[in-house]
């Protein structure tokens, strides 16, 4: 996990900016592993987030809004009871270590002023938030952790509080380049990186890696293969430099949300960015991680379903094509049939098999036909007949079911990549509505949803000033297409791959060619085809596109087009198009 030690420096200094003489005047805790406290100082209102969680422990300034469960958890009650009103003195770190201390100037139940402490200890499995009174005692925490489970830690009401025992590891702040020579002279792993994580404190697996790339130029670089004086006199440099001045860098993900992040610059993906704070960077970072995850779980039972669907229908395809190779031996039945009329009479009824002559066969070989002893001898043939004229037709009709299933299966997976796109609520109703009238799902009977309002495609405006309409799902690319859009105006799509029809609305006007490369980026990037790089797009006019025939939503034949070349990079998009999405 990137949020290591050392940033957490950086986030509490920020904290440090603004906090210290903030009154609290809202507790919330939204989920069971977070905390938001509403902070009001001479700077403004802000809103802190500090969140236990196991998987993402952080503390964070945040701007996103969080529902809040219809009762508050008896943890939620204690920490209004004692610090609702309460003025935060200070916010102090361990050294090295993820966790921080708040210490607020309270008053008891007599008037008389104290100070209560929140200490978020934010280290992996044993993530935990604790309010301890004057005394240091725990008045509760939000793990309670028995005698039975850790006797040396236990955390219960009413004992006092032990901080963390600190791990025996070297404080990078206070090793120079002597001390990183010993260390890579010392037993230990041979992988650079893995050498670092084990010998130093306070730091992630990425900046262990980062430090080994600016050092060893290569993330699995061996210690073994190393000229040990250089590599540290490098890692001393790389170390003073950033823990003396942490700063928020991040990579981001092709459409422009940070991916991965850390207190150093992040070479090993490539080039990245600084973001404004740390603050910032990890509301951005997990604020849109959050609410991915929480699309992704109200899409997952339609997700499934279309899966399933998916699933079967590929296996049924599989069937089919094993029936129809087999039809493509049928020319050898009517063959047969031929050989059985020309030597009728020497065949009597109730053989089960007849030799004769091949006249197929340039060597007149003998063959013998198989009979049914209780069929007549021009019944057999014409048995011979038949299952040649049924193999026949049986080749059409699963030619043409294979065509309707490829169509079909095609249609479903355009599905799932816009399930993976959706990005509200409002989107995944469009989608469900979609296969309902598709006949996929049923209707919820006897449940009356709550009528979302209908979405409009995604808007963006050229550098050239020509708007560019993108559609959301494939309903909305069939109106797009055919009803908002008018004959003379400019259609692009990606090539041969599910994805959005984007139009450019102008007219009878030729858009300039920054125009149409700006919205094949876009066509690009809202297909399946993202993070992939050089994608043919395919550019025409609207009236040159046309509804395939009986087709699924969104689908469309063209025959007169150009093809583009574009790379799908939402922050050329974002630049370029200084997008407008409403």
């Amino acid at each position: 996990m990137p949020f290591d030690a050392v940033l957490l420096s950086g986030v509490v200094r920020e904290l440090n900016e603004f906090l210290p003489g903030a009154r609290i005047d809202k507790l919330q805790q939204p989920t069971r592993d977070t905390v938001l406290l509403s902070v009001r100082s001479r700077q403004g209102s802000r809103k802190l987030l500090v969140s236990a969680s196991c998987n993402h422990p952080r503390i964070h300034f945040t701007g996103a809004s969080y529902e809040n469960p219809p009762q508050p958890p008896m943890f939620c009650m204690l920490l209004r009871k004692h610090l609702l009103g309460a003025r935060l003195a200070e916010i102090t770190q361990p050294p090295m270590e993820r966790a921080a201390t708040f210490t607020f100037d309270c008053t008891d139940e007599m008037g008389f002023p104290v100070q209560k402490r929140l200490v978020a200890e934010l280290m992996g499995r044993t993530c935990n938030l604790y309010l301890l009174s004057p005394e240091g005692r725990i008045l509760d925490c939000l793990r309670r952790v028995g005698l039975d489970e850790s006797a040396k830690r236990p955390a219960l009401p009413g004992l006092l509080y032990q901080p963390p025992e600190q791990v025996a590891k070297q404080d990078p702040r206070e090793a120079d380049a002597e001390c990183y020579v010993n260390l890579l002279k010392a037993p230990g792993a041979d992988v650079l990186s893995d050498r670092l994580m084990d010998s130093l404190g306070g730091l992630s697996p990425l900046v262990c890696r980062e430090a080994a790339l600016y050092a060893a130029g290569s993330t699995d670089a061996r210690v073994s293969s190393l000229d040990v004086d250089a590599v540290g006199e490098k890692l001393a440099l790389f170390f003073r430099e950033h823990l003396n001045h942490p700063a928020p860098y991040y990579y981001a993900q092709p459409d422009g949300t940070p991916k991965q992040y850390a207190f150093c610059p992040i070479r090993e993906y490539g080039a990245c960015r600084t973001a404004e704070s740390f603050g910032a960077l990890l509301d951005s970072y997990y604020t849109l991680r959050d609410q991915k995850d929480a699309m992704r779980q109200k899409g997952q039972a339609v997700r499934k379903t279309v899966q399933n669907l998916c699933t079967r229908l590929t296996k049924k395809m599989a069937l089919q094509r094993k029936e129809l190779e087999a039809t493509y031996d049928r020319e050898r039945l009517r063959q047969l049939g031929d050989i059985l009329t020309a030597n009728l009479h020497r065949i009597t009824k109730g053989q089960t098999v007849v030799a004769c002559e091949d006249f197929y066969d340039e060597d007149m070989k003998t063959v013998e036909i198989p009979l049914s002893p209780i069929l007549s001898p021009q019944q057999n043939a014409a048995k011979y007949y038949k299952d040649y004229a049924r193999m026949k037709n049986a080749e059409k009709e699963l030619t043409r079911q294979l065509s309707l299933g490829q169509t079909e299966l095609s249609y479903l997976q355009s599905v799932l990549e816009e399930l993976n796109r959706a990005g509200s609520e409002a989107e995944l109703e469009e989608i469900r509505r979609e296969l309902q009238e598709g006949g996929y799902l049923r209707a919820d009977a006897g449940k009356k949803r709550i009528k979302q309002k209908k979405l409009p495609p995604m808007r963006f405006e050229s550098t050239d000033g020509f708007p560019i309409y993108v559609g959301r799902n494939n309903r909305q690319n069939d109106e797009l297409t055919f009803r908002l859009a008018r004959k003379d105006d400019i259609w692009c799509h990606a090539s041969k791959v599910h994805g959005s029809h984007v139009i450019i609305s102008c007219g009878s006007t030729v858009p300039p060619d920054d125009t149409v490369t700006q919205a094949a980026q876009l066509a690009a990037y809202y297909a399946e085809t993202v993070g992939g790089q050089n994608i043919p797009v395919d550019v025409t006019t609207v009236k040159q596109v046309k509804k395939t025939p009986g087709g699924k939503p969104g689908m469309v034949i063209y025959h007169t087009y150009r093809t583009v070349v574009a790379n799908p990079y939402p922050d050329i998009v974002v630049d370029q198009l200084n997008a407008e999405k409403t």
